[in-house]
């Protein structure tokens, strides 16, 4: 059998899996704090049969070898954590971080999770909490009888309460990464460490290598919708191609079969 088929087959399912990794981007086009996740594609093995420098005579070595190779896989998925356009919501609890960090989130089983989602609300305990209801670490309150509710740009959490009296409350701290992109996607705009991202690094906003806090505003998602469609266009052509491959090794087939007809 023609080794174009299996050959072509990796292709198709790797373009499969470049569809899939699109298909994920677009949906989440309008997700705050959403980062691309980039396909990454490797060569499978060769078959070596002539090694390039082989002599072929006496004192002549053959400058190239003969290599047919086997097909492709998917190597990774790359997340991409440029920074996404900043929305303004008018709205003081909601918050963007301008540069590298993620907020520090504390899960029911006690782990703690990383996000960019910058929705917080406050809950029946007046506790900072993120849009799902996870609690922000270090763990914040907001009084009763707050006011008006600000955040500067060092995560400083500054309210006013209804005699006018100014105090700060607490203070949002960041996590950043060695490689965030090793870290694991876990759903709910949440991502966990592992070895690959190495161990969370804490500080305060607008330190040395931490982003600064914009209140009002939530950074959208860094999918650029052009971009995803013209590599969709691309991977459903490069499908198309390989099954044709396919298609042309059958008909290989069938003229050699016809040959003893």
């Amino acid at each position: 059998m023609l080794r174009a088929f299996s050959t072509a087959s990796t292709g198709m399912m790797a373009q499969q899996t470049l569809v899939d990794v699109i298909a994920n981007n677009l949906a989440n086009v309008n997700t705050t704090g959403f980062k691309q996740s980039q396909v990454e594609f490797q060569d499978l093995l060769y078959e070596k049969q002539k090694q390039a420098g082989t002599e072929v005579a006496p004192g002549i070595n053959a400058p190239t070898g003969l290599e047919i190779g086997s097909g492709v896989r998917v190597a990774s998925t790359l997340k991409i954590f440029s920074l996404g356009e900043f929305r303004s919501t008018g709205r003081n609890m909601d918050i963007a971080i301008r540069g590298d960090g993620f907020l520090q989130v504390l899960m029911p089983n006690g782990d703690i999770r990383y996000t960019r989602d910058g929705s917080l609300q406050v809950n029946a305990n007046g506790q900072l909490v993120t849009m799902t209801g996870y609690q922000i670490q270090p763990a914040i309150s907001i009084p009763i009888d707050a006011g008006t509710v600000d955040i500067g740009p060092d995560g400083g959490i500054n309210v006013t309460d209804q005699a006018g009296v100014r105090s700060v409350v607490g203070q949002i701290q960041l996590s950043r990464f060695a490689n965030p992109a090793g870290l694991t996607s876990q759903g709910d705009n949440l991502y966990a460490p592992n070895d690959a991202s190495g161990p969370a690094i804490s500080g305060l906003p607008a330190d040395s290598g931490f982003g600064s806090i914009q209140a009002g505003f939530l950074e959208k998602s860094n999918v650029h919708m052009v971009n995803e469609l013209v590599n969709l266009i691309t991977a459903q052509r490069a499908y198309e191609i390989n099954s044709r491959a396919i298609r042309a090794g059958d008909e290989m087939l069938k003229n050699t079969n016809n040959i003893f007809r």
